[in-house]
């Protein structure tokens, strides 16, 4: 297929050369020229606006940061709406809010183009080793169509329900993701004022109940005192914005997640949005002290 993609980062970059090494014909296009050496290299074409990028591709995928980012690729100047064909297909991977996957989808109902809101879950190392899983929002026709692209990115796709449906879903994963998180720093900061080896402790609990893939390698990170990003804090801090947006306008009661958000409040006053989100031990540890 002809496959448009925006957004090189630690996860989107490994995304894009998936496609490219299963044979499918890729360009990009992305804000700073310098990010797109690596793939350019690699045998992807680069398109100067998104709307060229648009016009040469049967299907555009994006995994960029927040919802005005994605709408303003979408429907901004020289926006992808207006390089599109009739029967042309974005698909946003990336974690935004509901509202906006809907009005986008409307937006590009109107002219004909397809729409998938498709978060994903699993990180760096599941974008490096293809194992994402994928939530689709959507038309399930638009879905079938892309599914060649998604067996290259992922090993789980399900198609949760309507446009947004797919951020819906992305706001519970995340949620359940970073109060675990929480909840393992106070488990580690339990343990330390105790006197006892964090190590020790994670290894204990991983043969029981409260084992979990977030307390192996969150856990893992805060035993180590290892608080460079592997996500950064400030993506999480933006996805629970989201969530409580969400909890808010729906009357919705999140009484854990609530806590959360404001120990993540506190990470970024502290300075920590650039550290990775194991760092919201650190808030418990010295609540008053800049974290840079």
């Amino acid at each position: 297929m002809r496959v448009g993609f925006v957004g090189l980062g630690v996860m989107g970059l490994p995304m894009a050369g998936h496609l490219l090494r299963a044979g499918h014909d890729v360009a990009v296009w992305a804000r700073r020229p310098e990010a797109t050496a690596d793939i350019a290299a690699a045998g992807a074409a680069v398109c100067a606006t998104p709307a060229q990028l648009a016009a040469r591709s049967e299907v555009v995928i994006s995994i960029i940061t927040a919802s005005a980012d994605v709408e303003n690729l979408a429907l901004g100047p020289d926006g992808l709406i207006g390089g599109f064909a009739p029967g042309g297909i974005h698909v946003d991977m990336s974690t935004i809010a509901p509202a906006t996957a809907r009005k986008l989808a409307a937006a590009y109902a109107e002219r004909g183009i397809g729409w998938l809101d498709a978060p994903v879950s699993g990180g760096e190392v599941g974008a490096r080793d293809a194992t994402l899983a994928i939530m689709a929002g959507g038309e399930a026709a638009v879905l079938d169509k892309v599914r060649p692209l998604f067996d290259c990115l992922g090993k789980t796709v399900v198609h949760i329900g309507e446009a947004g449906a797919g951020q819906v879903a992305k706001a519970c994963n995340q949620m359940i993701m970073v109060n675990v998180i929480q909840a393992s720093a106070e488990a580690m900061r339990l343990a330390g004022a105790h006197g006892l080896d964090a190590t020790k402790v994670i290894a204990a609990l991983a043969g029981g109940s409260a084992g979990s893939r977030v307390l192996d390698v969150m856990g893992g990170r805060m035993a180590r005192r290892d608080f460079v990003a592997g996500i950064q804090s400030r993506l999480h801090h933006k996805d629970f914005a989201i969530l409580m947006d969400e909890a808010r306008a729906l009357g919705a009661p999140l009484p854990i997640a609530v806590q959360t958000w404001q120990q993540l409040n506190a990470l970024m006053g502290l300075g920590g949005g650039r550290l990775d989100t194991s760092s919201l031990l650190r808030v418990l540890e010295s609540p008053l002290e800049r974290l840079e």
